[in-house]
């Protein structure tokens, strides 16, 4: 996947906010983190790209500085996609078993049956996640092959996203010489980072709270149930920022990084901040209690918004480990407190976790879709490729999307 004698792989994730390449050498236990490139990303809105030419040039700053840390050229990618556009919906499908000892051709068949639904022309299958599958009504089943049966039942998740969105992403990717191995929904390579195996089994909300989206994901019984999208992210608390204390955007960022807090309580009425202006007036002394009133009620509408969602899936009191926030606004300070108030489920922080080697550079919340790029592309090596080298673009997604998770 990309030149050189060891086996690596390097996930992508193309934010609204920032471009972030990261490089893992596959070792026998573990994903070792051996580079990481970041640059900001100009040229997305809302997950989605809007400026063809603005986000190549950011992958290919992102991908040269992960290639000079990692000492290796990087060739090819696994690529995150997130969005408004991205929906996703919960199938069923039902076959007789034609032995009576089920097969994998039996679990292809029964897959294909749940996805057998009607999906817009303009919208293609991401994923197609299994839940469960169902043994002549025994339910719970993991993993049926080899049982004794003649009716088989599996419950899918099914994940849809605009096909012109999955166009764009790719074609940024190829015009920067990077074939897409392969694409994953952001939350759930997140999920592959920063959840534990308890969390999914006792039930867990991740909530990705990026630049652009909000996006969630709710895991029971180590399957994912639910997935949606929210079109609010931190570039929502920037803007408040700038309009709020008539800065320009670059500088609402660096205050909401350097001195955001999603809770007033938490703030010393006395602490000051200097705050540039705009139009080459001078700069000026506010408090930073100011800043914080701008902040909390932002994050406490996308929370509560998040909440609300959770709440109209009936699955809320199946959230046994409560709640994990993961992306680059999860760094403010008081958002897991004010996140216990308003779900009133426990709430921790997610990090990267499953790595080693240049864990210290990774481990804040900010790199978790990156690096669960890189964990779900090692898991899903050779699955299929978007080669550069394949002719127009919409023939190859095409063509591509229809072999997308086959079993």
């Amino acid at each position: 996947m990309v030149e050189g004698p060891r086996d690596i792989v390097v996930g992508l994730d193309i934010g609204t906010t920032k471009i972030c390449a990261v490089v893992g050498e596959v070792l026998e236990d573990e994903i070792e983190i051996v580079g990481v490139g970041t640059h900001p990303s100009v040229g997305l809105r809302k997950g989605v790209v809007v400026n063809i030419d603005s986000t190549v040039n950011s992958i290919r700053k992102a991908v040269e500085e992960a290639e000079l840390m990692a000492g290796h050229e990087i060739s090819a990618v696994t690529i995150g996609i997130a969005g408004s556009h991205i929906k996703g919906f919960n199938s069923h499908g039902v076959i007789a078993v034609k032995s009576q000892e089920i097969s994998e051709e039996d679990i292809d068949r029964v897959i294909d049956a749940a996805k057998a639904v009607a999906i817009p022309l303009d919208r293609e299958v991401i994923h197609i996640l299994p839940q469960e599958y169902i043994v002549d009504e025994q339910d719970g089943i993991l993993d049926p092959v080899g049982m004794t049966g003649v009716r088989l039942e599996t419950k899918v998740h099914i994940v849809t996203g605009a096909v012109t969105a999955a166009q764009n992403l790719i074609k940024c990717a190829n015009r920067a010489n990077l074939d897409v191995l392969d694409m994953a929904l952001q939350p759930l390579a997140s999920g592959d980072a920063v959840l534990t195996q308890e969390e999914k089994d006792l039930g867990v909300a991740l909530v990705d709270f990026g630049g652009g989206t909000t996006d969630l994901a709710l895991f029971t019984e180590s399957a994912i149930r639910h997935t949606a999208v929210l079109g609010l992210g931190g570039n929502n608390l920037t803007n408040d920022i700038a309009v709020g204390l008539r800065t320009p955007m670059k500088e609402a960022e660096k205050i909401k990084v350097r001195h955001g807090s999603c809770l007033g309580a938490l703030v010393r009425k006395d602490e000051m901040i200097e705050v540039p202006s705009v139009g080459g007036r001078k700069p000026r002394q506010l408090s930073r209690q100011i800043l914080s009133e701008i902040i909390e009620p932002r994050v406490e509408e996308i929370l509560t918004l998040i909440d609300q969602e959770i709440e109209r899936t009936e699955l809320k009191d199946l959230l046994g480990s409560g709640l994990v926030i993961t992306g680059g606004s999860a760094a403010l300070p008081g958002i897991a407190e004010m996140a216990d108030q308003i779900f009133q489920l426990p709430t921790r922080i997610g990090h990267p976790r499953r790595i080693s080697g240049l864990v210290d550079v990774v481990n804040g919340p900010m790199f978790a879709t990156a690096v669960g790029l890189v964990l779900y592309g090692a898991e899903h090596q050779t699955r299929r490729t978007f080669s550069r080298t394949e002719g127009s673009i919409i023939n190859r997604v095409t063509n591509c999307m229809k072999s997308w998770f086959r079993f």
